[in-house]
């Protein structure tokens, strides 16, 4: 747990377990304008900033072909994020959600997942628009994003019910 993380009124935070299931390697860095949280976009489309992706020179060969996607599916991990909260208190609701119901970065593994826009690729680098993490953030993977398996127009997500504290 980051024992620097904001903790509001009606957060509940549980004791994490002892030990990893799995183990994964960072593949590069993240590289954007924001050094702090509180400057970074709320999502990726609050920002037309240019990010570039610095790829590692061990993955540098997997970047083969990917210039034929416009777009791209990029994972990240919050390194800063608290990972021992179960409910959250949103700053714009008026009460707490479960962290599963939530995109924020504070979660048992704090995997982020953004589609952005795929503007250039040079020298182990992909260029894009459409990140909203800290600056130096871990780069775990780079995939094309197919709109014809990727969307879902007809996803929805219903607030309603977010006055039920437990299912």
């Amino acid at each position: 747990m980051n024992e620097d993380v904001e903790r509001r009124p009606g957060e509940e935070a549980i004791p994490l377990p002892a030990a990893y299931d799995a183990g994964l390697y960072f593949i590069g860095r993240v590289r954007t304008p924001w050094k702090a949280r509180a400057e970074c976009p709320k999502n990726g489309t609050q920002t037309d900033a240019i990010c570039t992706l610095e790829v590692d020179a061990r993955y540098q060969a997997a970047l083969q072909n990917l210039e034929g996607a416009t777009h791209l599916i990029v994972l990240y991990w919050m390194d800063r994020a608290a990972r021992d909260l179960v409910r959250q208190q949103p700053r714009h609701a008026e009460g707490s959600r479960g962290t599963f119901s939530l995109r924020s970065p504070a979660r048992p593994n704090p995997i982020a997942l953004s589609v952005v826009e795929r503007l250039a690729i040079a020298d182990g680098t992909v260029r894009v628009r459409g990140l909203d993490c800290i600056d130096g953030t871990p780069l775990l993977d780079i995939k094309p994003y197919y709109a014809s398996t990727d969307s879902r127009p007809e996803a929805r997500v219903d607030r309603a019910g977010t006055a039920k504290a437990e299912a």
